[in-house]
């Protein structure tokens, strides 16, 4: 049984399943190329990196790696997803920042595209930053940049990351051509129900990081994992809370729409860390 896909409003197919690939503390580049053969090997086809996470080029050789020993037969059989770093968040300079990261990736396109975060930082500011590094961000015209990376073929989709409901009405305001994903933290306690069905509305498609609570990150959550609840549906059904998890959320997210009727895809992360932004958009 393959994976699920979900169809994006630019047509694309985007596996419902993605591996992602945050990494702190950051382990030797050898170590990430062979944790990312592996999970091709293993049978996954859409794989998250972003340009701050410093794994793209990690990525590129595990990718080049699989096509050379035939793990797959084509590019265009896996579903590639990078990211937008905040300091790149300017007209100007958003296809230079693509152009780094399929360079380092070794690829001709990205599958999709996401601006990081709400926010631009000034240059040379990764991770943790104060009120003086956040300059003005031109949503409009970096956005207008998104659409010439998205018309030159480089990204097949475009789209965002933790955007609330504000933001993304700011950026539909402006949009010719409109997200195709909005990724943001999801999980069976924080469901995130009016920003579901603000995107159902928009035909945008909802993609969740940490469905696991953030288990065991500085910024996580017990409730997801700890669930009284969901460790005796886990046993009682002889599986793992994460099986369990999985099920559940698919159910209530993809199949039964959980109220706002928008797919999601979770993204199974090896290690993952938190910057500590505040949007100030109440989530939506």
């Amino acid at each position: 049984m393959g994976i699920p896909e979900v169809v994006l409003n630019s047509g694309q197919k985007m596996p419902f399943i993605g591996y992602g690939t945050a990494a702190l503390p950051m382990p030797p580049p050898q170590t990430l190329v062979s944790v990312f053969f592996d999970a091709i090997e293993v049978g996954y086809r859409h794989f998250d990196t972003a340009s701050m996470y410093g794994t793209e080029e990690s990525l590129g050789q595990a990718v080049a790696q699989a096509l050379q020993r035939g793990l797959i037969k084509s590019r265009d059989q896996l579903f590639i997803t990078s990211k937008l770093w905040c300091t790149d968040a300017h007209h100007d300079l958003v296809l230079p920042a693509l152009s780094r990261t399929l360079k380092k990736l070794g690829l001709e396109y990205v599958d999709l595209y996401l601006i990081h975060f709400p926010v631009r930082l000034k240059q040379g500011i990764v991770g943790e930053h104060s009120n003086e590094d956040v300059i003005p961000f031109d949503i409009k015209g970096t956005w207008e940049a998104m659409e010439e990376c998205y018309r030159l073929g480089l990204a097949k989709s475009v789209g965002v990351s933790n955007f609330g409901c504000k933001k993304l009405s700011q950026l539909l305001h402006h949009a010719t051509i409109p997200p195709a994903v909005n990724q943001v933290e999801m999980n069976v306690s924080w469901q995130q129900e009016k920003l579901r069905h603000f995107c159902r509305e928009k035909g945008i498609q909802v993609s969740a990081w940490s469905p696991l609570g953030a288990n065991g990150a500085s910024w996580g959550t017990l409730d997801v994992m700890e669930s009284p609840v969901l460790k005796d549906i886990a046993i009682t059904k002889e599986k793992s809370v994460p099986q369990v998890l999985y099920n559940t959320t698919y159910s209530i997210f993809y199949i039964g729409g959980g109220g706002g009727g928008v797919s999601v895809v979770y993204w199974w992360w090896v290690w993952t860390a938190w910057l500590g932004f505040d949007f100030g958009d109440g989530g939506c």
